[in-house]
């Protein structure tokens, strides 16, 4: 199933909403759907961030309803307002640590979306997933839409864990995944990069600390490997949630060409990344196309607005980006540590 079959929202239409005497914002949803929860203001010079930082609580509420809430119409024409309005919301924002993709730093706790060819589509994925603490909550922000695609589609976990086989989720919950990496070979980023170190012993420490396997290679490369479960329980809910970067990191996700070029040159061992059963045994083709496809099936997706906030619970909803045409500016920040899982 392709990008273009996904369930995507028509620009501007929008199912009838009451709005309270008095109230600041209306709540409602974009064609009738019930992710993300649309939010807007329903005054004129409302005060974005002072709203945010009162309702603090309500916001909460409805990211862990609905998984996802879009701010809509907010006046949010910079990165400082944006910053301001995650900061209401989500006072510690997080550093980028324990990397995967180019990020560019705007400001303490906010960073550019991944810096990816524009051509390219990115897989769906919860952030982070390959590390034991990641963010619970993402922020996007569209400081400029681009002139064409550019969408960045969610799909809820739930229910992509719902649409697969259960021979299909059993086999992953059984084996779990194992994630390989590899870090200066010329492709991907390196260790410097990715641990925001130049010690070796501070990128040793960090790894024992975490249960992650490392090992140095000549040239002063770095190779590591980290088994994770795919399937796991929303910290509030109890609920079970498919939350990875399996699909995302297996070398099947590039494009033939890419995938054959870096095949020649690296091998499979040498991969930037790559993804594997728990026991270090392949998954099957069969097993990771179903996972595709019941993201494909999730998949809601609408076209950026500037100065669009979507909010995402990271463990109810992942996200990915579809390929694009013009700049695009798209701002990401992270807030609020799960607790370290063990290995």
């Amino acid at each position: 199933m392709t990008m273009q079959s996904l369930n995507r929202f028509k620009a501007g239409g929008r199912s009838p909403v009451s709005l309270r005497p008095q109230a600041l914002v209306r709540r409602g949803t974009l064609d009738g759907g019930g992710l993300p929860l649309l939010v807007e203001p329903a005054i004129a010079d409302l005060d974005a961030a002072a709203w945010a930082r009162a309702n603090r609580e309500e916001v909460e509420r409805d990211l862990l309803e609905h998984g996802a809430v879009l701010f809509r119409g907010f006046g949010l024409d910079s990165a400082e307002r944006f910053e301001e309005f995650a900061r209401a919301v989500s006072p510690g924002l997080l550093d980028y640590g324990e990397r995967s993709s180019p990020r560019s730093e705007i400001s303490q706790g906010v960073y550019t979306s991944t810096d990816y060819p524009a051509g390219e589509a990115i897989h769906f994925h919860n952030e982070q997933s390959y590390t034991r603490s990641w963010p619970t909550k993402l922020w996007f922000y569209c400081l400029e839409p681009a002139t064409k695609g550019g969408a960045t589609p969610i799909a809820d976990g739930r229910k992509v864990l719902a649409l697969l086989a259960p021979e299909i989720s059993r086999r992953f919950r059984e084996k779990r995944v194992t994630y390989v990496r590899n870090y200066g070979d010329g492709m991907g980023l390196s260790w410097q990069t990715a641990f925001q170190t130049t010690s070796r012993a501070e990128v040793e420490a960090y790894c024992r600390a975490r249960g992650i396997e490392s090992e140095w290679k000549e040239g002063d490369r770095l190779r590591t490997r980290q088994a994770f479960d795919t399937v796991v329980a929303h910290p509030s809910t109890g609920e079970a949630l498919w939350f990875e970067h399996a699909v995302f990191f297996h070398v099947s996700s590039l494009r033939p060409s890419v995938r054959e070029s870096l095949l020649a040159e690296f091998g499979e061992e040498d991969l930037p990344s790559n993804t594997y059963y728990g026991d270090g045994s392949p998954i099957e083709d069969e097993a990771l196309d179903a996972v595709r496809e019941a993201y494909a099936r999730a998949a809601v997706s609408f076209p950026w607005r500037k100065g669009d906030v979507l909010l995402i619970d990271n463990m109810l909803v992942s996200h990915s980006r579809e390929p694009f045409e013009g700049p695009r500016k798209v701002l990401v920040a992270m807030a609020q540590l799960h607790p370290a899982t063990a290995a």
